[in-house]
């Protein structure tokens, strides 16, 4: 036994009994209204003031010998390096840094914008009524709390941020050196690699007589005077 039957379409009388909601025109709900308003004001000031004064000596003899046989067969490798370094540094001198730095920095202002006055707030869609929509009526309470959520905007931010801000950072230095530096070096290589009946023979001999004196005064004088006014 089989039976069948005919689909039937719906009336507008039936689906308001179904309590079936029309939504909105899409161009009347937006997703995100954003509204962002920045007022930065930025006062920077970084004096700098640096002194370098140095008395420097500075002697580096290099001596190097370098022999090497490689894949070779009765080579004889030799490197002989002699070095003889007398160094006589002597500094009779005062090295004498002075940084003097007066400072007057002022980023006081007239008027400000108070962050205070100018909250960030966030609100929410108002209250415009119901849908509106012409010949499907809805229950009272229920068109007045959906309209009011579809018919604004999801989310409706407002911002309004003031930002004042005063850096200062004044900076002084003095640097004093006196340095004497020697640094002599000798060095020989030999090397025979694969060879056979092979001979590497390095002789490296160094004689280093340095003398350094240093008569004098390092001295470094820093004075800072700073007026700051923010």
């Amino acid at each position: 036994m089989s039976g069948s039957s005919e689909p039937t379409s719906l009336t507008a009388e039936d689906l308001a009994a179904q309590g079936i909601t029309a939504l909105p025109d899409k161009e009347v709900a937006s997703i995100l209204d954003l509204n962002a308003d920045l007022d930065l004001n930025l006062d920077v000031a970084a004096p700098i003031d640096l002194a370098v004064a140095a008395n420097a000596n500075v002697a580096a003899p290099i001596d190097a010998a370098v022999g090497a046989n490689i894949l070779s067969t009765g080579s004889s490798a030799q490197a002989l390096a002699d070095q003889g370094v007398l160094i006589d540094q002597n500094i009779t001198a005062d090295a004498t840094a002075v940084s003097t730095q007066d400072s007057t920095i002022d980023q006081a202002e007239a008027g400000g914008t108070d962050p205070a006055d100018a909250p960030a707030t966030g609100t929410l869609p108002a209250d415009d009524g119901g849908l509106g929509v012409e010949g499907v009526p809805l229950p009272g309470d229920v068109s007045d709390d959906l309209g009011s959520a579809l018919s604004g905007d999801l989310l409706d931010v407002d911002i309004d941020l003031a930002a004042d801000a005063d850096v200062a950072a004044p900076i002084n230095g003095a640097v004093a050196v006196n340095a004497n530096v020697a640094a002599p070096i000798d060095a020989a290589v030999a090397a025979n690699i694969a060879s056979v009946d092979s001979d590497a023979v390095s002789i490296a001999q160094q004689d280093a007589i340095i003398t350094q004196n240093i008569d004098g005064e390092a001295t470094a004088t820093a004075d800072q005077q700073s007026d700051l006014q923010q």
